[in-house]
């Protein structure tokens, strides 16, 4: 087994007490520190983010450090579990093993097929699939450790037993998501039971990372601390008929 990557980690701002813990699993070709700008964000709101690398290459390596830090007492609970792209898919599998320690899952851009997309199709092209965030496209382009191409690798063979999984999902998806288009992800998440489905507009693949990033991180929040009260998700802020 190779050595893990380096944990990349954002805490609470001093003087506030810690709300829970997101362990991030990043998607093909991706690193912790392609999500510093969500990370940074869901820490000011009090939660601790602890963001690994792409578990693709090796898978093995990368998932028992996930369950190593769900497992992790010192890390404040509730502990979720955040997945983009084939993260997503991995994300999945440890919840649907009953991994101990989480609590709740968020998945992102889940992968509909394990077909890769169409080779050659370019830098651009890639970039214009993620996201048409200016300042994501930038961090991209100019991040040495992100590794260009990997979209057109196949997802994993197969998909996760959805069925198995027994804790609130949250699921996160661009309604521009040409990678794994919203008409498949709504079908694969009917053998979910309970999950709730947001899609974004005007978002591509990299769903917590583009134009929409702020929505996508406050929609989070509010999942998070509707499961700090209770693992049904009882509403806190309830529209009212004025009729």
């Amino acid at each position: 087994m190779s050595s893990p990557e380096p944990v990349h980690a954002w805490d609470e701002p001093e003087g506030i007490a810690p709300r829970g813990t997101l362990v991030v699993l990043p998607g093909r070709g991706e690193h912790g520190g392609v999500y510093e700008r969500f990370g940074r964000r869901i820490a000011a709101d009090g939660y601790r983010v602890r963001a690994l690398t792409d578990p693709s290459p090796d898978p093995a390596t990368v998932t028992d450090e996930a369950a190593k830090l769900l497992r992790d007492e010192t890390l404040p609970g509730p502990r979720v579990l955040v997945g983009s792209d084939t993260g997503a898919l991995y994300a999945a599998s440890l919840a649907a093993r009953g991994t101990p320690g989480l609590d709740a899952l968020v998945l992102t851009g889940l992968p509909t097929a394990p077909h890769a997309l169409a080779a050659a199709t370019g830098w651009e092209a890639e970039l214009d699939q993620r996201t048409a965030c200016p300042t994501h496209r930038g961090r991209l382009a100019s991040d040495v450790s992100f590794r260009r191409g990997a979209l057109t690798d196949p997802a994993p063979a197969e998909l996760p037993a959805l069925d198995g999984i027994a804790v609130p999902v949250l699921a996160l998806h661009g309604a521009d998501d040409s990678v794994s288009p919203l008409p498949e992800a709504r079908h694969v998440y009917r053998a979910l039971p309970g999950v709730e489905l947001v899609s974004l507009a005007g978002t591509r693949h990299d769903a917590l990372n583009d134009l929409t990033h702020r929505t996508a991180a406050a929609t989070i929040v509010l999942f998070l601390e509707r499961l700090r009260l209770s693992p049904d998700l009882a509403p806190i802020a309830v529209p009212q008929d004025l009729a």
